[in-house]
C-alpha cells in the first residue's frame, strides 16, 4: 500500500462530514481509488463491507431495486458479506458505482438514514447512459484522484526528505548547484518514464526492469481502450485518445480533430471530448480568449490541447506502435539522450502537475505580428486576482519570446512569470526560471 495524499482528504472528510454526506472518489481506472479506500476503511472504522459492482451478486445489485425497507438491504449485506455493521462506526463502499446507478440513487435515502458512511468509487462515472435514468443525489459530495504525483512517487521508493528540502530552496529562491540540480533532473525523468499507476511503479520498485514496466502500462492502457468502445462502439474515442502524443508533436495551436477523424465528426465533436474528459484519462487545457483571473467565464470549448493524465502512461502511448526493445528508449529517455524535440511530454506532465493541485488548465495564443507562428503561452494559472503564465522548455535554453510579448500585452495583469526549463533555478530579468520538478510548487 502506497502513502496517498488523498488519504488525509478522506480523514478530513469523516470529521467535517459526520456522515451528512456520502463522498464520491472520482478518477481514471487503476489509479489506486479501491485501495486507498479500503485502507482507510480497515484503519478509521470498526467494520467496513465493500461492494464491488464489477463482480457483485445479482442478489446484493438486487437490494438497490427497492429502498423502502433498509434494515432488510443492511441485514442482507451483513449475511451477503459476513461482516457486523455498527452503527456510526461503520462504512459501507460502493465500489465501481458507475457499473449500478441505482445505488448511487439510493445515497440520499442511505444519508438521511445516517446509521452508516457512504464512500463511491467510480471510473467514466459521468458519462450520461451511466446516470439519464436516476435521480443524482444531493448529498453527494465529489473527490477527483489522480495517479500518484511525484512525491508520492519518491515516498514509494523510499525518498521522505528531498520535496520538502527543494521546497524550501524553491520558496527562498535559491539555486541548488549544477551537481543537484542534475541528480534532480535523472530522478524526475525516472518519475515520467515510469508514471504515477500505482501498477507500473510497483512493477520498478519489484523489478528495476523497464521493459516490465512497459509492459504493466501497456496493459492499462488497453483496459482504457476497451473502456472507450464500450462507450463509442465507432472507435472514434480510442482515435482521439490514440492520437494525442502526435497531436502535441506538431506544437500546434489546438488539438485538430479534423487531422484525426473523418468528416462528419463536427456535431458530435463537444459530446466526444467532453466523454473522454469525464473519463479522467486525458487532461483538457482550454483556451481562454482573454486571459485574466477569470479564464474560466472565456475559454473556447472548441480550441483546446489534450494531455494524457498519466505521463508514464504517455510515454508508452508515444511508442505503442513499436515493441519494446532492451530499455533503448527509456535508457535515452532518462539520460535525456533522445533525439527527437520532448517538449511535448515536459508539457503533459506540467499539465499532470497542475491539475493535481486543483488547477484548471488553461492556455493563450496570440499573433506574432513578424512571423506566421503564433506566440504560446502553454499554461496560465489565476493568483490573488493576477496571471502567472508559464511557458516550457524541454532543454536548458532561457529564450522566453512569447513571455517577452505576452509581458508587453498584459502587463498589469501579471503577478509572475516562470520559464520552466531543465537547468537550476534562477532569475532572468522579472523572469523566475524554474527546473521542470519545482512546478509542483506553482
Amino acid at each position: 500500500m502506497f502513502k496517498r495524499k488523498i488519504y488525509e482528504k478522506l480523514v478530513e472528510w469523516k470529521k467535517e462530514s459526520d456522515g451528512r454526506t456520502a463522498l464520491l472518489v472520482e478518477g481514471a481506472r487503476r489509479i489506486g481509488k479501491s485501495t486507498v479506500v479500503e485502507n482507510f476503511a480497515k484503519n478509521e472504522y470498526e467494520s467496513y463491507i465493500l461492494i464491488d459492482f464489477s463482480t457483485a451478486s445479482r442478489t446484493v445489485r438486487e437490494l438497490f431495486e427497492d429502498i423502502s425497507d433498509l434494515n432488510y438491504i443492511f441485514l442482507q449485506l451483513q449475511l451477503q458479506y459476513k461482516v457486523d455493521l455498527h452503527e456510526r462506526k461503520s462504512l459501507i463502499i460502493f465500489d465501481e458505482v458507475q457499473l449500478c446507478p441505482l445505488a448511487r440513487q439510493a445515497i440520499k435515502s442511505l444519508v438521511k438514514d445516517h446509521r452508516y458512511d457512504y464512500i463511491e468509487t467510480g471510473s467514466l462515472i459521468s458519462i450520461k447512459k451511466n446516470v439519464q435514468d436516476i435521480l443524482i443525489p444531493s448529498e453527494e459530495r465529489k473527490i477527483s484522484m489522480y495517479p500518484m504525483d511525484y512525491e508520492e512517487f519518491l515516498w514509494a521508493i523510499g525518498d521522505t526528505v528531498s520535496t520538502s528540502l527543494v521546497k524550501k530552496l524553491f520558496e527562498a529562491g535559491q539555486a541548488l548547484g549544477e551537481k543537484m540540480n542534475r541528480k534532480l533532473l535523472r530522478d524526475f525523468r525516472l518519475y515520467m518514464l515510469v508514471g504515477g499507476m500505482p501498477q507500473a511503479v510497483d512493477e520498478y520498485i519489484k523489478t528495476n526492469n523497464f521493459r516490465k514496466v512497459d509492459a504493466v502500462k501497456r496493459d492499462i492502457l488497453s483496459l482504457y481502450e476497451d473502456d472507450f468502445k464500450k462507450i463509442d462502439a465507432t472507435g472514434r474515442l480510442s482515435v482521439l485518445f490514440d492520437a494525442i502524443p502526435a497531436q502535441l508533436n506538431k506544437n500546434a495551436s489546438r488539438y485538430q480533430i479534423s487531422s484525426v477523424l473523418d468528416s462528419g465528426w463536427s456535431d458530435k465533436m463537444l459530446e466526444l471530448i467532453a466523454e473522454l474528459k469525464d473519463s479522467k484519462t486525458v487532461l483538457i487545457s482550454y483556451h481562454t480568449n482573454d486571459p485574466n483571473a477569470g479564464m474560466a467565464n472565456n475559454k473556447d470549448l472548441t480550441k483546446f490541447k489534450m494531455f494524457l493524465c498519466d505521463t508514464g502512461l504517455f510515454v508508452t502511448l508515444m511508442f505503442k506502435d513499436k515493441d519494446f526493445t532492451e530499455n533503448i528508449i527509456y535508457e535515452k529517455l532518462l539520460n535525456d539522450k533522445l533525439s527527437t524535440n520532448l517538449g511535448y511530454l515536459y508539457e503533459n506532465v506540467v499539465a499532470q502537475i497542475l491539475a493535481a493541485n486543483g488547477n484548471e488548465l488553461f492556455y493563450y495564443t496570440f499573433a506574432n505580428p513578424i512571423s506566421k507562428h503564433n506566440y504560446e503561452i502553454d499554461f496560465l494559472l489565476a493568483r490573488k486576482n493576477k496571471l502567472c503564465p508559464i511557458e516550457i522548455k524541454s532543454s536548458g535554453y532561457k529564450t522566453h519570446k512569447s513571455l517577452d510579448a505576452f509581458s508587453q500585452k498584459y502587463s498589469d495583469r501579471i503577478l509572475w512569470k516562470y520559464l520552466v526549463y531543465t537547468k537550476d533555478l534562477c532569475k532572468d530579468q522579472d523572469i523566475i526560471c524554474l527546473p521542470v520538478y519545482m512546478a509542483q510548487f506553482l
